[in-house]
């Protein structure tokens, strides 16, 4: 019953998308026909506003009526009330979430600030806003109560992190279990309330950037507006970690992440001509099309890959006799990550390039000579000193996240304490050297993905001329944030079926690869 409402509901939303672009793309073809002189570059976004009415329907088909895989799971999904109230309860606070991101700092005039935002553009601070947006989920350039985004809960929970590994006191509390874990979540809230005033002052501070903000009144409103919003947003994403499922925190930021895709189709379909070459409006032809929608498949691809791949170490448990009995002996694998970091890599390395670009913009703008215009030119977005900078910050962090997590002296006492060694290795420090070694060595695969994935959307920029709203969506973090928050969320549905023995994502008996160690 569950499922039908539920086809019969997104039915009708597919069914009214697909008139409307049915009807605004005959509308779009009659006009450029009738045109004269006629010009086929103002059919292009006619003729994909029909592809996509059609796309959409033959796509609801298939996936909500035909009996194909994906329907089969939707109804297995249903079929499960516990699971079917988590998602719902999930996509519900993710709704408020984004509704929350349109909530204006009450005293300022969002239609200037725009405006000067636009302005912005392919510049020093746009660049820098554009980052702090992808990696936050929030959006400064839009100065709403959200506008923080989680970054601050984040950056306290890694300095917690950082510490675990210098105070003793934080690596008690961490070994502690779950005590020690509510522990040094509770001064993670109040160190995220610290930094989120520190930054939201920061910010509403510089009436160069605020030049409509008129008395002390109104900056103290902003300030503590944009630390109660992160601090319900920090509030959200627990609710999903307990209510709901999947990963709260992640989950807040690829929301912002994907609502920015439908503006970046949108500047494609206003960029697309179907005149190679790009035409006389020096447009985004079908060739860069294909090639973009190419690469973004295989970016897809890789993305998975590094988020999944494993390095295997076989790991043999010691036989234990008892009476006439035998116990023990069996042969497991310990999994090692290869991209053991995840996105900290990028987001450490995109945050420290955020600083020579404005650095060296405001010394040239006071002193004008060679040495200034060329550090200024070379360390902006897409050039060539930047990549080079920016893929070696990325190797660095890669290796610095990787020491700073991976402990293979302890992992190894670990195996020792449990009766199980590595064959071929002695217990103790011969095994701890042998996992630091083969760490180093996936490490440095996994940071070759990593750069290789970053600078996929500035090279496409440079390269292909394409905009770098559309291109984003190639590489870099926001793509890699999206894929590993998407796997993460289908691992735990997936989970959800398989304990109720209904058939997973890959049907029965299948399991994803490199969910289960």
């Amino acid at each position: 019953m569950g499922f039908r409402i539920f086809r019969l509901v997104l039915g009708l939303m597919v069914l009214g998308l697909a008139i409307y672009l049915g009807y605004a793309g005959a509308v779009g073809a009659r006009k450029a026909i009738q045109a004269t002189p006629f010009q086929a570059e103002e059919l292009t976004l006619p003729v994909v506003q029909c592809i996509g009415a059609l796309a959409v329907v033959v796509g609801f088909y298939f996936a909500l009526i035909a009996a194909t895989r994906v329907r089969r799971i939707l109804e297995n999904i249903f079929a499960i009330p516990e699971l079917v109230a988590k998602l719902g309860f999930t996509a519900g606070l993710l709704a408020i979430c984004r509704i929350g991101f349109w909530i204006p700092i009450p005293g300022l005039d969002q239609v200037a600030w725009l405006g000067r935002m636009k302005g912005q553009e392919g510049k020093p601070l746009g660049d820098v806003l554009e980052t702090v947006a992808l990696f936050t989920g929030g959006n400064l350039a839009h100065s709403t109560l959200f506008g923080l985004g989680i970054m601050p809960y984040i950056t306290a929970s890694i300095i917690f992190q950082l510490l675990g590994t210098v105070m003793p006191a934080i690596e008690r509390l961490q070994r502690e279990g779950e005590a020690g874990r509510r522990k040094i979540q509770e001064y993670t809230r109040y160190l995220t309330v610290v930094l989120c005033l520190i930054q939201a002052g920061f910010w509403m501070g510089q009436t160069s950037i605020y030049p409509q903000v008129a008395g002390f009144g109104v900056t103290l409103m902003g300030i503590l507006g944009m630390t109660a919003g992160t601090i319900f947003l920090m509030w959200l994403g627990e609710q999903i970690d307990e209510y709901g499922i999947g990963n709260g925190i992640s989950l807040l930021i690829m929301a912002g992440i994907v609502a920015r895709m439908p503006s970046a189709i949108a500047l494609l379909l206003r960029s697309a001509t179907l005149s190679f070459g790009g035409g006389e409006t020096g447009g985004i032809d079908p060739l860069k099309i294909l090639l973009m929608v190419a690469m973004f498949v295989f970016v897809v691809a890789g993305a998975i890959l590094i988020t999944q791949g494993q390095r295997r170490i076989p790991v043999q448990q010691a036989k234990m006799t008892r009476g006439r009995r035998v116990y023990g002996g069996q042969r497991q694998y310990l999994p090692l990550r290869v991209n053991h970091g995840g996105v900290m890599p990028i987001i450490f390395a995109s945050a420290l390039m955020m600083f020579p670009s404005i650095l060296f913009g405001a010394i040239r703008g006071r002193w004008q000579n060679g040495l200034t215009n060329f550090l200024d030119d070379q360390f902006r977005r897409d050039s060539y000193l930047y990549i080079l900078t920016y893929i070696a910050l990325i190797f660095f962090f890669a290796f610095f996240w990787t020491t700073v997590q991976f402990r293979p002296k302890e992992m190894a006492e670990q195996l020792r304490d449990h009766g199980s060694f590595i064959p071929g290795l002695r217990p103790g420090r011969r095994t701890a050297d042998y996992l630091e070694r083969v760490m180093e060595r996936i490490t440095y695969c996994g940071a070759a993905f990593l750069a290789v994935i970053a600078v996929i959307p500035m090279v496409i920029t440079s390269a292909m001329k394409i905009p770098g709203n559309i291109s984003s969506f190639l590489g870099g973090t926001g793509l890699l944030i999206s894929v590993s928050v998407t796997l993460d969320l289908v691992q735990r549905i997936e989970a959800q079926l398989v304990m109720r023995n209904y058939g997973g994502f890959l049907g029965e008996g299948a399991r994803i690869k490199g969910a289960y160690a």
